[in-house]
């Protein structure tokens, strides 16, 4: 019987010739990343326990991100505890302002195709884009692997999601993404793995891929994964070992659904306020007045993301009531857009670029929004307060639409 993805990378990890969905069985860690924000109960948890120092400093990875920069006055409490922990335990992975931890666990090599990763934020399913087991777990689970390097996890099952052919102009990942999640519901893939494959998919790149992996927890799954490639192993700045290579669904898996999909018939849509798989073609909702667009977060901030947004608005203004906030996943990508000149072109047009960091994605920093507006964005949530009042309403789009509407002032199509 041939193996999932998902059960060839726990197989492998425990030193097992197989795994089946269902099985109950404890892994071991190849990375753990924490945030700023749970900082606080994970360090209260790890001494409940009675733990001393950690089960391997170096592969614990700390990332300041939804509390950068510190806009309510506990925030600094987060950060002086974060301190405190990497010190006391000789943590050499620590990112105090350096940008999201979803794109840094990537982009500084700490995730490699085939490890197994554990985050305390939801969206840790973003690192399948690279062919890794990534999921997000509570502090108390966390407390316990920095203690043991260990968990236990339930072998999940898997939906296969094939999309082939070329996709219309103007059609990004987010609208495939978003669209399957429609298709889904929010939890039509509760504790299930997203298995993604495809030519339409061969042909992303690694950035795309991350769009999708990182939203495949709004459709309840438990982690999302793509099969190791070229372009993987270019990302991750390594040669593809035979393991690595090996992680592709058998044709003779078993899986608990199948999905097929034309990349031709994928439209740009949009998630409507206030479920992201209330998902409708962006024609069917053209017309509605825009105060604010947001462009970035963990989901779409990524260089070409930006670029994909200053292709719109080259030589163009956003409406005069309307705010364009910009804020890049990373400082790397920050750079790489001030070098390319997509940042001038994005400030040139009317847009407020921002640090990295989550920000407005959490509803933290940076353009909270009040009763009765209407925001555009391109991060992976549209939940009631999400991002300002209960009364905000919240659509999420692709960059390129994005954009389209912060020009225009209300939502148009491209």
């Amino acid at each position: 019987m041939g193996q999932t993805i998902i059960e060839k990378i726990i197989a492998h990890n425990i030193g097992a010739a197989t795994v089946k969905p269902g099985d109950i069985v404890t892994v071991n860690v190849d990375r753990v990343m924490l945030d700023d924000i749970m900082m606080p109960f994970i360090v209260q948890k790890f001494e409940e326990m009675g733990f001393t120092k950690l089960w391997d400093p170096d592969k614990v990875v700390l990332i300041n991100d939804h509390l950068v920069p510190a806009s309510q006055v506990d925030d600094t409490r987060h950060y002086r505890i974060g301190e405190e922990f990497v010190a006391k335990y000789g943590m050499k992975n620590y990112h105090r302002s350096d940008g999201i931890c979803h794109q840094l666990m990537t982009e500084a090599g700490y995730v490699k195709p085939g490890d197994v990763v554990f985050g305390t934020d939801s969206h840790t399913t973003t690192y399948g884009c690279v062919g890794a087991f990534s999921t997000g777990i509570g502090y108390t689970e966390m407390a316990g692997i920095l203690g043991t390097g260990q968990l236990w996890v339930k072998v999940p099952e898997t939906i296969k999601v094939n999309i082939n052919g070329k996709l219309p102009k103007n059609v990004y990942s987010k609208d495939i993404i978003l669209t399957i999640i429609g298709d889904l519901t929010a939890a039509g893939a509760t504790y299930q793995a997203l298995e993604f494959c495809g030519d339409t998919v061969e042909n992303m790149t690694v950035a795309s891929r991350m769009t999708m992996a990182n939203m495949a927890i709004e459709g309840g799954a438990k982690c999302a994964l793509f099969t190791p490639d070229q372009k993987t192993a270019d990302y991750c700045e390594i040669e593809l070992s035979d393991f690595q290579k090996s992680l592709v669904g058998d044709a003779d898996a078993t899986y608990i659904r199948e999905l097929n999909y034309k990349a031709e018939d994928f439209v740009p849509v949009m998630a409507c306020p206030s479920q992201v798989d209330k998902i409708r073609p962006v024609t069917e909702l053209v017309g509605t007045k825009v105060d604010q667009v947001f462009i970035g977060s963990c989901t779409n901030g990524r260089l070409e993301d930006l670029m994909a947004a200053a292709a719109i608005l080259k030589d163009k203004k956003v409406a005069p009531f309307v705010k364009l906030i910009v804020t890049p996943a990373s400082r790397k990508v920050y750079r790489q857009a001030l070098a390319n000149g997509t940042i001038g072109i994005l400030l040139d047009a009317g847009a407020i670029v921002t640090h990295p960091g989550c920000g407005l994605c959490c509803g933290r920093t940076g353009g909270i929004l009040t009763d009765g507006e209407v925001v555009i964005a391109t991060n992976n949530r549209n939940f009631l307060g999400r991002m300002g009042t209960s009364k905000v309403q919240i659509y999420l789009a692709s960059p390129a639409s994005a954009a389209a509407c912060a020009i225009a002032g209300e939502i148009v199509t491209l």
